[in-house]
């Protein structure tokens, strides 16, 4: 069964690749035209939820693999440290 990839990427955007719904807050469905997108992870983009790549112009910096101290491990449910 195929299944949705999201790839963080080095001061960029989360790339989501595969098969996956797309919905807002209130559960309605956001029209998805591709097989792969973008998403906005520096909050600066003109298309959110879609990135337009502003992260480059505002220097938006974040790896692509959680810190030691932030792994799925030691994360609470809320993804953040306990």
């Amino acid at each position: 069964m195929d299944e949705a990839t999201i790839t963080p990427y080095r001061n960029g955007p989360y790339l989501v690749r595969g098969p996956f719904r797309l919905l807002d807050q209130d559960g309605n469905e956001i029209e998805v035209r591709r097989g792969t997108i973008a998403l906005c992870r520096c909050g600066k983009s003109r298309t959110r939820p879609f990135c337009d790549g502003t992260h480059k112009l505002v220097e938006f910096a974040a790896e692509s693999a959680p810190s030691a101290d932030r792994s799925p491990a030691t994360a609470g449910s809320n993804g953040r440290s306990s």
